[in-house]
């Protein structure tokens, strides 16, 4: 599927998977909720300190993963076991962000995708946790990519690309 696609399962996803190297190269992958204005450039929040910034510093590179509407189902034409699916992957940089105006910004993003109908908390919010709310930047490498599985009303595999 095109990258156009893939970005709006990262868009619709209700959390992404960030998969991070360690300094000792072992793999740590979180699911975590990141938002972004741009589709290029994605925030998450988190502690000052631990185990997504430690890797970060060791290896910036990482790799986003986001899936929605996974549903087990049965082939309608043959029978077999599988997993109806709209999976992305992007591939991206990760860097801790400094600048107060652009962490209130992007916990703004992320505010308003998960919290919309809270929004009037927001400035008495960031003011009390700022100080305490490390804010990481991941800007692509390169526009995801994404794939599925799904059936149409036939029970026909829609493949290469093929919509609704």
């Amino acid at each position: 599927m095109n990258s156009d696609w893939a970005l709006e399962i990262m868009r619709k996803a209700p959390y992404i998977t960030v998969s991070f190297t360690r300094a000792d190269g072992t793999a740590y992958g979180v699911p975590l909720s990141l938002a972004s204005a741009d589709g290029h450039v994605w925030y998450f929040h988190c502690a000052l300190d631990g185990d997504k910034l430690d890797a970060i510093a060791a290896h910036p590179e990482v790799c986003l993963s986001a899936v929605t509407q996974c549903k087990p189902t049965v082939g309608p034409k043959d029978g077999t076991f599988t997993l109806q699916y709209r999976s992305a992957i992007a591939f991206g940089r990760a860097e801790l962000v400094a600048d107060d105006a652009e962490k209130i910004q992007a916990l703004r993003a992320i505010s308003e995708r998960f919290l919309p109908w809270h929004m009037d908390a927001f400035d008495a919010a960031v003011s009390r946790s700022l100080h305490r709310t490390a804010v990481v930047r991941i800007t692509l490498s390169a526009p995801p990519t994404g794939k599925r599985k799904q059936y149409d009303s036939n029970g026909e595999e829609m493949k290469y690309g093929r919509m609704e």
